[in-house]
């Protein structure tokens, strides 16, 4: 069990603000893999995921790294493990061929890192919040991560499928009761909020924690057009593939079709077997960019979907991530924070930017300014399209 500094002694509010912080994300991380047997925590299920119990050592090595290590001043408490531990130094793609620490002494170790942490904290204080904040929401992120390994293997539980699969509600009690743009409908009865051209400010707003990537806030300006008010459901992605989208070459991006060439299934499974009315998940970018074309439409930009975000009546944000026509790059003036591993190595022109949130993204990182990234191949992720079309 992992040490509470307030049993010992009373501590200041913002310590006690940050262990509460820490033991939600950790209560999150053991619930989660508590009905899991040691074979499924130490299983490869996927070369581009990790064996779940090495993500249980990476979450401890991390919080020991930035809260005992470099927050407290301590010697790392495994200096053995950092390596075996860090993202960078053991790629996904070489995980499953080490050995890693067993189930449970991925256990003691959180909970030796825990007790260490709550020591630090309790001596040194936790300076401006912002460390503190980073290592909790990495938790966090972790839990969705592990939850797209255990989709991957069929190990998700009915209340995660069911969160996956629920249906998108429509109707008028998630409409804002007065919000800039207007509505049209298609004949599909998706419909559209429409925007003019406008100037906006992009960016997490100061005083809140955010990541480097999302600072700093700044003007950007779009042209008119329209954005589809939902996300697009399993039931039209599933008519987009009986309509032959997968084998029409001309929806496709040149790298999208060398991609779509090489899958069996065409389709991810899910998206078949999932309530035809849930938000269409599991899509790779260049899926996402080909239902597009398909509609007559295209993908929004990063800038555009932010400002439709913040400031009209769209629905379902957060039942899926959302595909944008954007590149994950820096603001005007980034600068890295804490690390440049955290985001500035990813900038560039392989990977594309998602925006939102999805079913498994704990309320606490999920923001409308939150940006994540991935390579357009990629569909592991709780990722799905929300549409775009320019306005003549």
């Amino acid at each position: 069990m992992a040490i509470d500094a307030r049993e010992s002694r009373p501590v200041s509010a913002g310590v006690a603000e940050v262990l509460d912080g820490l033991e939600h994300a950790r209560a999150a991380t053991l619930a989660l893999v508590a009905p899991l047997d040691d074979e499924q925590l130490q299983r490869l299920y996927s070369p581009i995921m990790s064996p779940l119990v090495w993500d249980l050592g990476h979450i401890a090595a991390y919080e020991d790294l930035w809260l005992a290590h470099r927050l407290g001043g301590r010697e790392l408490l495994r200096p053995d493990l950092a390596a075996l531990y860090d993202a960078f130094e053991t790629p996904r793609a070489v995980r499953g061929e080490l050995e890693l620490l067993a189930p449970a002494q991925a256990r003691r170790y959180l909970e030796d890192v825990r007790a260490r942490t709550s020591e630090a904290l309790e001596r040194c204080g936790v300076g401006d919040g912002a460390i503190c904040e980073m290592v909790i929401r990495h938790e966090l992120q972790h839990g969705e991560t592990m939850r797209q390994t255990l989709a991957i293997a069929g190990l998700l539980s009915s209340t995660d499928a069911a969160a996956r699969d629920r249906p998108i509600e429509t109707g008028t009690a998630d409409r804002p009761a007065s919000a800039p743009g207007t509505d049209d409908a298609d004949d599909a009865g998706q419909e559209w909020v429409v925007l003019g051209a406008g100037t906006f400010e992009l960016g997490a707003p100061d005083g809140d924690f955010s990541y480097d990537n999302e600072r700093p806030r700044h003007r950007a300006e779009t042209d008119a057009f329209e954005i589809a008010r939902r996300p697009a459901s399993n039931g039209e992605l599933v008519r987009f593939a009986e309509d032959g989208g997968y084998e029409r070459e001309e929806l496709w991006s040149p790298d999208g079709w060398a991609w779509r060439t090489e899958q069996e299934p065409a389709q991810h499974p899910a998206i078949a077997a999932g309530h035809p009315d849930a938000p269409a998940c599991h899509l790779s970018w260049y899926e996402a960019d080909a239902f597009a074309r398909s509609s007559d439409a295209r993908l929004p930009s990063e800038a555009e979907w932010e400002r439709a975000a913040t400031s009209a009546p769209l629905a379902a944000i957060g039942r899926v991530w959302e595909w944008t026509g954007s590149f994950f790059g820096g603001y005007p003036d980034f600068v890295a924070y804490p690390y440049r591993e955290y985001s500035e190595v990813f900038f560039g022109k392989r990977y594309r930017v998602l925006r939102g949130s999805s079913w498994a993204t704990d309320a606490r990182v999920a923001s409308r300014h939150f940006r994540n990234w991935d390579l357009p191949l990629r569909r592991q992720i709780f990722a799905g399209v929300r549409l775009a079309r320019d306005l003549d």
